[in-house]
């Protein structure tokens, strides 16, 4: 028998990506229109811990659409991954009369909202981070968006690269996945690309493939690299030393967090927030809701997590092919 739900909860959890502010907009007015009592939890499981909670209304969601970070703020917790932590954010639920939580976030989250559930709080995950990086789900709230901040930034570096004759090694975020730095090096016509899932060659994925373009008669290079790969700066101090070429390190950072998600962001994200609504509303439980082609799907939390995502490996070669 499922259970009632009067009041739901929504958090953020783990690391900010635009699009976060549209899916709690859509979670809330979603879960008002339905007749339910909607509790906004700042600062991820930290706030619920620490009763950290207001009631939220549709104004309480108005002109955020648009708008990077997350309203709700976030943070990591280490005290929720402990059974007594666990134990507190449970009783904090049941002292709100928080019924269900709504949980955007990562892996890491998830595991969170399990434990919560495991417990007899229904949960439903969202998988928002810029990573890309959760198995179950194509595509990830934030991830477009960082895409689009790192070619923009690129695209403006190509310029002095250009003017200069010089060799930009840039490093874009992604410390455990490619997915951002694979599709900004082809977007960017990065000569090189170096990804954690493959490991590389210094001789022949960076100076080889600098010395044909070379032939062509082209001067300067773009060489993207995802961040714990190898360090930018000691990347371009190896390939000055190894060709002479001045050689320029630029590490993006965190401005890819943050800035005003994209269409494709807002999109997804709204329809991401309502799909999770809905899913409470029909008495299914314990779902991370993810990408599937165009559809929005859901799958058992357990399973979710047990999933294993892998780098496209025909996108790494086309990258190759294109690039010289």
């Amino acid at each position: 028998m499922a259970k009632e739900i009067k009041t739901i909860g929504v958090l953020t959890s783990g690391g900010d990506a635009p699009g976060m502010n549209a899916a709690v907009r859509a979670i809330v007015r979603a879960g008002i229109s339905k007749g339910y009592r909607m509790m906004g939890i700042q600062r991820g499981y930290n706030g619920l811990i620490n009763g950290e909670v207001y009631e939220m209304n549709v104004r309480s969601v108005s002109e955020i659409i648009h708008r990077g970070g997350t309203i709700l703020y976030t943070a990591r917790c280490l005290e929720f991954k402990t059974k007594e932590g666990q134990a507190k954010g449970l009783a904090r639920c049941k002292e709100l009369g928080i019924d269900a939580l709504v949980v955007i976030g990562g892996d890491g989250s998830f595991m969170g909202a399990r434990a919560l559930a495991n417990q007899g709080i229904p949960c439903i995950g969202l998988p928002g981070t810029i990573d890309n990086d959760i198995a179950c789900s194509e595509y990830t709230i934030g991830y477009d968006t960082a895409m689009n901040t790192a070619v923009e930034a690129i695209d403006k570096l190509r310029d002095t690269t250009q003017s200069h004759d010089r060799c930009s090694v840039v490093e874009v975020m992604g410390h455990h996945a490619g997915y951002i730095a694979l599709n900004v090096g082809i977007a960017t016509g990065a000569v090189a690309v170096l990804l954690p899932e493959i490991p590389f060659d210094f001789e022949r994925d960076i100076l080889e493939r600098m010395r044909q373009t070379q032939v062509t008669g082209k001067k300067h290079f773009i060489i993207i690299v995802s961040e714990g790969v190898v360090g930018a700066q000691e990347l371009a101090n190896q390939i000055q030393a190894a060709t002479g070429v001045d050689s320029r390190a630029t590490v993006l950072g965190h401005i890819q967090r943050g800035g005003s998600p994209t269409v494709r962001d807002r999109v997804n994200a709204s329809l991401m927030g309502y799909h999770a609504i809905d899913l409470l509303d029909k008495g299914i439980y314990n779902r991370v809701v993810a990408v599937s082609g165009d559809k929005i799907v859901d799958y058992d939390v357990n399973v979710a997590l047990s999933m294993h995502k892998t780098i496209d490996r025909d996108m790494i070669e086309i990258a190759k092919a294109i690039s010289i």
